[in-house]
């Protein structure tokens, strides 16, 4: 225990891939509502916050795109085990 936390994964192993596809497909649909937060609100007016939530909106993605990686990663490393 460390932290008040176990770092005994009890099988996490085999539920990460699902949990990441989880994941990373929620952040994909949370980043589309960002997107359309900004447009909405360039429309009235509020430019500099649009701005900023598309610069976030950027960061979020790219992060999106590496639990991506990582799922890819855990299934061709998965499929090395088999």
């Amino acid at each position: 225990m460390h932290d008040g936390h176990s770092h005994d994964n009890g099988g996490l192993a085999g539920k990460g891939p699902a949990l990441l596809a989880y994941m990373a497909d929620h952040n994909h649909h949370h980043a589309e509502e960002l997107r359309s937060l900004s447009h909405d609100l360039k429309h009235q007016g509020f430019s500099e916050a649009a701005r900023l939530i598309d610069e976030a909106e950027t960061y979020f993605s790219k992060g999106t795109g590496l639990l991506y990686d990582a799922l890819n990663k855990l299934e061709s490393d998965g499929n090395k085990e088999a």
